[in-house]
Protein backbone atom coordinates (compact mmCIF):
# COMPACT_ATOMS: atom_id res chain seq x y z
CA UNK A 1 0.00 0.00 0.00
CA UNK A 2 1.54 3.26 -1.15
CA UNK A 3 1.77 6.34 1.04
CA UNK A 4 -0.05 9.52 0.07
CA UNK A 5 2.93 11.48 1.38
CA UNK A 6 5.87 12.23 -0.90
CA UNK A 7 9.06 10.30 -0.26
CA UNK A 8 10.79 13.58 0.58
CA UNK A 9 8.16 14.57 3.15
CA UNK A 10 8.21 11.15 4.78
CA UNK A 11 12.00 11.20 4.95
CA UNK A 12 12.00 14.64 6.59
CA UNK A 13 9.29 13.71 9.10
CA UNK A 14 10.98 10.44 10.05
CA UNK A 15 14.41 12.05 10.32
CA UNK A 16 13.03 14.80 12.53
CA UNK A 17 11.06 12.36 14.69
CA UNK A 18 8.78 15.07 16.08
CA UNK A 19 6.23 17.39 14.53
CA UNK A 20 5.75 20.55 16.57
CA UNK A 21 2.00 21.15 16.93
CA UNK A 22 1.26 24.87 16.95
CA UNK A 23 -1.69 27.05 17.90
CA UNK A 24 -0.91 30.50 16.50
CA UNK A 25 -3.18 33.44 17.31
CA UNK A 26 -1.24 36.10 15.40
CA UNK A 27 0.24 35.25 11.99
CA UNK A 28 3.06 37.72 12.67
CA UNK A 29 4.41 35.23 15.22
CA UNK A 30 4.60 32.38 12.71
CA UNK A 31 8.02 33.03 11.21
CA UNK A 32 9.81 33.73 14.53
CA UNK A 33 8.28 30.55 15.95
CA UNK A 34 9.41 28.53 12.97
CA UNK A 35 12.91 30.04 13.15
CA UNK A 36 13.19 29.15 16.83
CA UNK A 37 12.13 25.58 16.07
CA UNK A 38 14.58 25.29 13.18
CA UNK A 39 17.39 26.66 15.36
CA UNK A 40 16.57 23.95 17.89
CA UNK A 41 16.60 21.19 15.30
CA UNK A 42 12.88 20.68 14.60
CA UNK A 43 11.98 21.14 10.93
CA UNK A 44 8.41 19.80 10.76
CA UNK A 45 5.29 21.51 12.10
CA UNK A 46 1.52 21.13 12.21
CA UNK A 47 -0.38 24.43 12.24
CA UNK A 48 -3.76 23.70 13.83
CA UNK A 49 -6.93 25.24 12.43
CA UNK A 50 -8.00 26.29 15.91
CA UNK A 51 -7.50 29.97 15.16
CA UNK A 52 -8.29 32.16 12.13
CA UNK A 53 -4.57 32.94 11.78
CA UNK A 54 -3.50 29.41 10.83
CA UNK A 55 -3.52 29.70 7.03
CA UNK A 56 -1.92 33.16 7.07
CA UNK A 57 0.73 31.68 9.36
CA UNK A 58 1.28 28.89 6.84
CA UNK A 59 1.69 31.40 4.02
CA UNK A 60 4.25 33.38 6.01
CA UNK A 61 6.30 30.30 6.86
CA UNK A 62 6.21 28.94 3.33
CA UNK A 63 7.43 32.29 2.02
CA UNK A 64 10.14 32.98 4.62
CA UNK A 65 11.29 29.48 5.67
CA UNK A 66 10.61 27.09 2.78
CA UNK A 67 12.86 24.43 4.32
CA UNK A 68 10.34 23.98 7.16
CA UNK A 69 7.89 21.15 6.37
CA UNK A 70 4.61 22.85 7.25
CA UNK A 71 1.38 20.88 7.49
CA UNK A 72 -2.04 21.79 8.83
CA UNK A 73 -4.03 19.99 11.52
CA UNK A 74 -7.53 19.95 13.01
CA UNK A 75 -9.01 19.64 9.52
CA UNK A 76 -12.66 18.83 10.16
CA UNK A 77 -14.52 19.58 6.92
CA UNK A 78 -14.07 19.13 3.14
CA UNK A 79 -14.22 22.94 2.82
CA UNK A 80 -11.21 23.25 5.11
CA UNK A 81 -9.40 20.61 3.05
CA UNK A 82 -9.84 22.76 -0.04
CA UNK A 83 -8.46 25.87 1.67
CA UNK A 84 -5.52 23.95 3.10
CA UNK A 85 -4.69 22.41 -0.27
CA UNK A 86 -4.91 25.80 -1.98
CA UNK A 87 -2.53 27.18 0.66
CA UNK A 88 -0.07 24.43 -0.38
CA UNK A 89 0.31 22.74 2.98
CA UNK A 90 2.77 19.85 2.92
CA UNK A 91 0.22 17.55 4.57
CA UNK A 92 -3.03 17.50 6.52
CA UNK A 93 -3.99 15.90 9.82
CA UNK A 94 -7.27 15.42 11.68
CA UNK A 95 -8.09 14.33 15.24
CA UNK A 96 -10.62 11.79 13.97
CA UNK A 97 -11.62 9.72 10.95
CA UNK A 98 -14.14 11.49 8.72
CA UNK A 99 -14.59 9.72 5.40
CA UNK A 100 -15.70 12.88 3.59
CA UNK A 101 -12.58 14.71 4.76
CA UNK A 102 -10.27 11.86 3.72
CA UNK A 103 -11.85 11.64 0.27
CA UNK A 104 -11.69 15.42 -0.15
CA UNK A 105 -7.99 15.37 0.75
CA UNK A 106 -7.32 12.64 -1.80
CA UNK A 107 -9.23 14.55 -4.48
CA UNK A 108 -7.23 17.68 -3.68
CA UNK A 109 -3.90 15.85 -3.68
CA UNK A 110 -3.30 16.67 0.00
CA UNK A 111 -1.30 13.99 1.86
CA UNK A 112 -3.50 13.19 4.84
CA UNK A 113 -3.27 11.36 8.18
CA UNK A 114 -6.65 10.81 9.86
CA UNK A 115 -7.01 10.25 13.58
CA UNK A 116 -7.66 6.72 14.83
CA UNK A 117 -8.05 5.01 18.20
CA UNK A 118 -9.84 1.70 17.57
CA UNK A 119 -9.33 -1.34 15.33
CA UNK A 120 -12.47 -0.38 13.38
CA UNK A 121 -11.05 3.06 12.68
CA UNK A 122 -7.74 1.59 11.55
CA UNK A 123 -9.57 -0.73 9.17
CA UNK A 124 -11.69 2.11 7.80
CA UNK A 125 -8.61 4.27 7.28
CA UNK A 126 -6.86 1.42 5.47
CA UNK A 127 -9.93 0.86 3.30
CA UNK A 128 -9.78 4.54 2.35
CA UNK A 129 -6.13 4.19 1.34
CA UNK A 130 -4.45 5.83 4.33
CA UNK A 131 -1.06 4.52 5.42
CA UNK A 132 -0.09 7.17 7.99
CA UNK A 133 -2.43 7.34 10.97
CA UNK A 134 -2.62 9.72 13.90
CA UNK A 135 -3.17 8.00 17.26
CA UNK A 136 -5.22 10.45 19.33
CA UNK A 137 -5.30 10.90 22.25
CA UNK A 138 -2.21 8.75 22.68
CA UNK A 139 -1.47 8.78 26.40
CA UNK A 140 -5.07 8.89 27.73
CA UNK A 141 -6.00 5.84 25.61
CA UNK A 142 -3.09 3.76 26.90
CA UNK A 143 0.10 5.06 25.34
CA UNK A 144 2.65 2.86 23.64
CA UNK A 145 1.31 -0.28 25.34
CA UNK A 146 -2.06 0.36 23.71
CA UNK A 147 -0.57 1.21 20.31
CA UNK A 148 1.42 -2.04 20.25
CA UNK A 149 -1.72 -4.02 21.02
CA UNK A 150 -4.14 -2.28 18.67
CA UNK A 151 -1.70 -2.20 15.75
CA UNK A 152 -0.60 -5.84 15.98
CA UNK A 153 -3.23 -7.33 13.60
CA UNK A 154 -2.21 -4.80 10.94
CA UNK A 155 1.57 -5.05 11.30
CA UNK A 156 1.95 -6.71 7.89
CA UNK A 157 0.46 -3.60 6.23
CA UNK A 158 3.39 -1.40 7.19
CA UNK A 159 1.25 1.35 8.75
CA UNK A 160 3.01 4.21 10.52
CA UNK A 161 1.61 6.18 13.43
CA UNK A 162 1.70 9.76 14.65
CA UNK A 163 0.89 9.68 18.37
CA UNK A 164 -0.41 12.93 19.84
CA UNK A 165 -2.04 13.81 23.12
CA UNK A 166 -0.49 13.79 26.58
CA UNK A 167 3.07 13.49 25.31
CA UNK A 168 5.97 15.31 26.92
CA UNK A 169 9.74 15.22 26.92
CA UNK A 170 9.55 12.87 29.92
CA UNK A 171 7.40 10.11 28.38
CA UNK A 172 8.35 9.96 24.69
CA UNK A 173 11.05 7.29 25.06
CA UNK A 174 8.91 4.19 24.34
CA UNK A 175 7.42 5.88 21.27
CA UNK A 176 10.75 6.90 19.78
CA UNK A 177 12.07 3.36 20.25
CA UNK A 178 9.15 1.81 18.37
CA UNK A 179 9.31 0.88 14.66
CA UNK A 180 5.61 1.79 14.50
CA UNK A 181 6.41 5.48 14.85
CA UNK A 182 6.41 7.93 11.96
CA UNK A 183 6.94 10.87 14.30
CA UNK A 184 5.66 12.30 17.57
CA UNK A 185 3.11 15.07 17.68
CA UNK A 186 4.63 17.56 20.09
CA UNK A 187 2.44 20.32 21.49
CA UNK A 188 4.87 20.80 24.40
CA UNK A 189 7.64 22.13 22.16
CA UNK A 190 6.06 25.49 21.33
CA UNK A 191 3.08 25.97 23.60
CA UNK A 192 0.44 28.53 22.74
CA UNK A 193 1.33 30.82 25.64
CA UNK A 194 5.03 30.80 24.72
CA UNK A 195 4.14 31.89 21.18
CA UNK A 196 1.82 34.58 22.52
CA UNK A 197 4.58 35.86 24.81
CA UNK A 198 7.07 35.66 21.92
CA UNK A 199 9.39 33.60 24.11
CA UNK A 200 11.55 32.39 21.26
CA UNK A 201 14.42 31.39 23.57
CA UNK A 202 12.28 28.88 25.47
CA UNK A 203 10.79 27.49 22.26
CA UNK A 204 14.29 27.05 20.84
CA UNK A 205 15.44 25.37 24.08
CA UNK A 206 12.42 23.02 24.04
CA UNK A 207 13.13 22.11 20.43
CA UNK A 208 16.78 21.48 21.20
CA UNK A 209 15.92 19.31 24.21
CA UNK A 210 13.51 17.30 22.05
CA UNK A 211 16.11 16.92 19.31
CA UNK A 212 18.72 15.74 21.82
CA UNK A 213 16.31 13.28 23.47
CA UNK A 214 15.25 11.72 20.16
CA UNK A 215 18.81 11.54 18.84
CA UNK A 216 20.01 10.07 22.12
CA UNK A 217 17.40 7.30 22.02
CA UNK A 218 18.23 6.61 18.38
CA UNK A 219 21.91 6.40 19.23
CA UNK A 220 22.97 9.32 17.08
Amino acid sequence: MKSQFTDEALAQIQACGAIAVLVIDDAANAVPTAKALMDGGINAIELTLRTPAALDALANIRREIPEMLAGVGTILTPEQVQKVAEAKAAFGVAPGLNEKVVLAAQAAGLPFAPGIMTPSEIEKAVELGCRELKLFPAEPCGGMKYLKAVSAPYAHLGLKYLPLGGLSLENIGPYVESPLLLALGGSWIAKRDLIQKQDWATIRANAQATREKIDGIRGK
